[in-house]
């Protein structure tokens, strides 16, 4: 009987190239391609640092790779990557946060571990890029980067997810989640404050979520 469910909860309404013309409100598909079993490959890998020490990188199973642009505002630009398994879905999805100012899609690590462990996974660059200013210059003049940062890229992303997840399986989603640390935990806090709907379970770790009192100490300390 668990062989029977494990089996269904697998089973797909779509192929994966055809999620790529999927429509969404203030959304678009930008790619969604069938990635084979095996070691994670990011994009840009010259420009990432060399990564320490420790464990050897461990393959990731089979999945469908979607890569959206969430356009909530006129000045918003959200990046998102949602991995689907294509075999042995769980049923459950788990979305990843940020750190710092982030600005980059940074979650892949646990993107990889939920994978494995058969989850839906997504993550989101929060609506700005190193090339918008680091430090938080992207928010100069910009509010609605602002709040995309903030709390709506991370909504918006989980939103526009559960969609593509709904589309795609022929099972329903069953729980959705979140873990971040950081800014992550800040997020998952936000999220479960203005949308408690969102998920079901959240692991918030280490909140960076006094941004005037944590910037004013580091400017003062800058300054002494």
């Amino acid at each position: 009987m668990l062989a029977i469910v494990a089996a269904a909860s697998g089973a797909l309404n779509m192929t994966c190239a055809e999620l790529a013309n999927v429509e969404l409100e203030r959304a678009t598909v930008t790619s969604a391609i069938d990635v084979a079993a095996g070691l994670f490959k990011p994009a840009n890998v010259e420009a990432r640092p060399p990564q320490r020490s420790g464990p050897p990188p461990q393959p990731i199973p089979q999945h469908c790779r979607v890569t959206l642009v969430l356009t909530p505002t006129a000045d918003s630009r959200i990046n998102v990557e949602l991995w689907l398994p294509t075999e042995n879905w769980n049923g459950k999805f788990l979305a990843v946060g940020n750190g710092g100012w982030a600005g980059e899609i940074q979650g892949y690590v646990d993107m990889q571990e939920a994978l494995r462990r058969g989850y839906a996974t997504a993550a989101t660059d929060t609506g700005h890029s190193e090339a918008d200013g680091p430090n938080g210059m992207f928010a100069l003049g910009h509010h609605e980067k602002v709040v995309d940062f903030a709390y709506r890229a991370m909504h918006d992303m989980t939103v526009k997810s559960k969609r593509i997840i709904d589309l795609f399986y022929a099972e329903p989603l069953d729980y959705s989640y979140f873990k971040g640390c950081s800014t992550g935990g800040r997020q998952g806090v936000m999220a479960a404050q203005r949308y408690p709907g969102d998920y079901d379970g959240i692991i918030a770790g280490a909140l960076a979520n006094r941004h005037i009192h944590m910037h004013t100490a580091g400017s003062y300390r800058s300054i002494r």
